[in-house]
């Protein structure tokens, strides 16, 4: 690590998408789900403390960090909880409805192209699509392809009762790069490269639902696919 990661919001004539500067990693990294170990120590996270709809009345503490090399996307998220349940178990599956975390982007600038949704509940059982079009042709992704996306989780696969008490979770996930061109058009990570996206936190079939979001998204109901609202990931060094 040459830098310490940052992130930034524009101001100014009302709100504007977030920025995140994802640096590159330096040395090999395990995919374990622990947020302390030292490839992620220096990166600073971004916070996932927007809401949609009301304000819900459990408010987790949901962060993420990013690094990025020539074949991967290094993702964690990091989860202070409490009503937590994973039911979904396969891939593809109503993971959304589950404690989860979500990671939505376009692989350049114009979101116009289309954009992937990278969904992952606490038990580490995952959606991942592309859409050109929001909600209207969602293409899902290959099972052999998601089997090349390695992700660990600090809970069950399965977490059912739903967990009462505080609870801290972590998912943490290696994405190919060379996945995401077998489905759209993909500017490879450099220096100087720009990407648009979002990250979540919900729950929606939990005892206590909620829609939280990193990148402000300007309507009133829960809808996290709005693409026009995605923050800026800045590639660097």
């Amino acid at each position: 690590m040459r830098a310490i990661i940052s992130c930034s919001s524009d101001t100014g004539g009302g709100p504007r998408p977030l920025k995140y500067r994802v640096h590159r990693l330096a040395e090999a990294m395990p995919i374990d789900g622990n947020w302390d170990k030292p490839q992620w120590q220096k990166v600073a996270p971004l916070e996932i403390k927007n809401f949609m709809g009301e304000k819900p009345e459990h408010f987790p503490k949901a962060q993420a960090k990013v690094l990025y090399d020539d074949k991967y996307i290094y993702v964690i998220f990091r989860v202070e909880d409490q009503y937590v349940r994973a039911v979904a178990k396969e891939y593809h599956g109503e993971v959304w409805k589950d404690s989860c975390v979500e990671f939505f982007f376009t692989p350049g600038e114009d979101v116009s192209l289309g954009y992937f949704n990278l969904e992952v509940n606490c038990g580490g059982t995952a959606l991942f699509h592309f859409q050109k079009i929001p909600r209207k042709d969602a293409r899902s992704i290959d099972v052999a392809d998601m089997e090349q996306i390695e992700i660990a989780h600090s809970l069950p696969k399965v977490v059912e009762p739903e967990i009462t008490m505080p609870t801290t979770w972590t998912i943490e996930y290696r994405l190919p790069i060379g996945v995401l061109e077998k489905y759209g058009q993909v500017i490879r990570p450099a220096p100087g490269v720009v990407w648009r996206a979002n990250f979540y936190k919900c729950g929606d079939d939990t005892s206590h639902p909620h829609w939280l979001t990193w990148s402000v998204i300007d309507k009133p109901e829960p809808d996290f696919h709005l693409p026009q609202f995605f923050g800026v990931l800045e590639f660097t060094q």
